[in-house]
């Protein structure tokens, strides 16, 4: 097996193919060899039957397009035998979220409801990054319409696992993202953030997660969830590589009103500039988690312990010491007021977005007799739509009624807006605290058991519970690995920034990379690639 090759970076993969040192037929072929040694059975959506030995595989995939990267990576080799450029990012192999519109190929929102839906069209981001030159190997498994902190609640089972401990669940709702470039199943990977659902899984995975500014990337082509929260961005196992994947996705886009028109800078370009000069603020409020108590309902506030919040103390005392000014006690006074928000709010527009699935148009439709549309509609979606979708619909249609719209809704909006103008206190310039950046826990835990809170929404939501404020406040975010727990689990920080600067983010990310290069946590693998574990 190739496991150099599927262990590769995306800058490395993309020099290598440009120079013809490597082929791009290479590539796809390691990366197809080690998707088949750590998937265990070969991707499917029809029913499934448990097997032996599932519960010790990653299952990051829904679906594979082997012929398909193939013929585009003989493609990219023909292109380069000729003399000709086949892109900044050459050969490198590419998985995308199964939210995404991909043409000719099945895009399912990990829903029966579109288990049979082949896109006619591919979307912006994917289209973008293959005129770059990456390679689409596949779809990856994800929440059921991204509705989920877990990957569980996909109707495609068996769902996507850590590959640091299998008995672990990946974060969600793009998990099967994070899971493929852990593990080195792709060496990037397309997903989607509306809650922190590239954030959280890529802490739990160990790998770099960026949320753009909302608009930095083109929506076009991305099956909905939340309007106003989802942001399509990339994973990647170091901060390089996501800021050249950045560099190809984003920009504006005649096809969405929301992408904006703000130049694209070169988010590779500051990479190495260091991060003196910055201050990088720590919040109170991010070290400490408000919820309510499952048993009683009772509003609780608890610390985070130690093993979460150690690592990020032990980050900034880096950043200090590489000549960032770390600024305490930065009030984020709305932060708790996030995941309730979130609840109203993201029901709201899912149940809007839901309403387009009622099989006439197109998608499932049942095929027991019907009298009339009413009973079409209400028989396809009861037979297609998984628990989640249908919990939302309802909490979406309730909260939003005439009689209780003012007092779940608009006020919802309202906390909202608080929640910016925390952003906008701490990251203002001219303001009291001057923050060029926060900095944070990305998750309260490490990576929990699979089983051990699914079905339980509330519990489940407040897993995001510091990613969250970001989507609110449209700011941009970041997740990248700063340790393991003592179960050798990995380990986020999260850096929030002002509007359009993710390269900021990614500066401060890429210089805490370089400067714990030689720590011991760095060169543990994940299990799924430990000796004796691959063939």
């Amino acid at each position: 097996m190739s496991d150099s090759l599927a262990d590769l970076s995306a800058v490395e993969i993309a020099r290598r193919v440009r120079r013809g040192e490597t082929s791009a037929g290479q590539l796809v072929q390691a990366h197809l060899e080690r998707i088949a040694a750590v998937e265990g059975r070969a991707p499917a959506t029809g029913p499934y039957t448990p097997r032996p030995g599932d519960d010790e595989r990653v299952h990051a995939y829904i679906s594979l397009q082997a012929e398909r990267a193939l013929a585009r990576a003989a493609e990219i080799d023909a292109a380069v035998a000729r003399g000709e450029d086949p892109g900044p990012l050459a050969g490198v192999p590419l998985s995308v979220k199964d939210i995404f519109c991909v043409a000719g190929t099945a895009s399912t929102a990990a829903s029966k409801m579109l288990e049979s839906y082949v896109a006619p069209y591919t979307a912006t981001p994917v289209a973008r990054l293959e005129a770059a030159g990456a390679i689409v190997l596949g779809k990856v498994n994800l929440d059921e319409y991204t509705f989920g902190s877990s990957s569980e609640s996909s109707a495609f089972q068996p769902s996507s696992r850590n590959p640091w401990d299998c008995t672990r669940v990946p974060g969600g709702s793009s998990g099967g993202s994070a899971a493929a470039v852990a593990a080195g199943e792709s060496a990037l990977s397309l997903g989607t953030d509306t809650a922190g659902s590239i954030r959280q899984p890529a802490a739990f995975c160990g790998v770099v997660g960026v949320k753009p500014t909302y608009g930095r990337v083109s929506r076009y082509g991305l099956i909905a969830f939340g309007s106003s929260l989802d942001c399509p961005g990339p994973l990647a196992r170091n901060a390089r590589d996501a800021a050249l994947m950045l560099n190809h996705m984003a920009g504006a886009d005649p096809r969405d009103a929301t992408a904006v028109t703000v130049p694209v800078p070169d988010y590779t370009a500051g990479l190495g500039e260091g991060v003196r000069g910055l201050r990088i603020g720590l919040s109170p409020d991010y070290f400490r988690i408000r919820y309510p108590d499952p048993e009683t309902g009772e509003v609780r506030d608890q610390d985070l312990p130690d093993e979460m919040t150690g690592p990020i103390w032990a980050a900034a005392e880096v950043l200090r010491q590489a000549g960032a000014e770390i600024v305490e006690n930065v009030p984020m006074p709305n932060t708790h007021l996030a995941v309730p928000a979130y609840f109203v709010i993201s029901r709201v527009e899912a149940a809007s977005n839901l309403h387009r699935f009622d099989g006439v148009k197109y998608g499932y439709r049942t095929r027991r007799p019907v009298d009339d549309l009413w009973s079409l509609i209400r028989q396809s979606r009861g037979e297609a739509f998984g628990l989640q979708p249908k919990l939302r619909i309802l909490m979406g249609m309730y909260v939003s009624g005439a009689q209780y719209a003012k007092q779940y809704y608009q006020r919802a909006l309202q906390v909202r807006t608080l929640i910016r103008r925390d952003f906008e206190a701490a990251l203002d310039p001219r303001g009291a605290w001057r923050c060029d950046a926060l900095l944070t826990p990305t998750t309260p835990t490490p990576a929990f058991k699979v089983g051990a809170v699914y079905g339980d929404s509330v519990l489940m939501q407040y897993a995001d519970l510091l990613t969250v404020p970001a989507n609110h406040s449209g700011s941009p975010g970041l997740s990248a690995p700063c340790g393991l727990s003592a179960e050798g689990l990995p380990l986020g920080l999260q850096l929030l920034g002002r509007d359009w600067e993710e390269a900021t983010l990614l500066r401060i990310a890429a210089t805490y990379e370089a400067l714990t290069a030689g720590a011991a946590w760095r060169g543990v693998r994940p299990a799924v690639l430990r000796k004796g574990v691959l063939p």
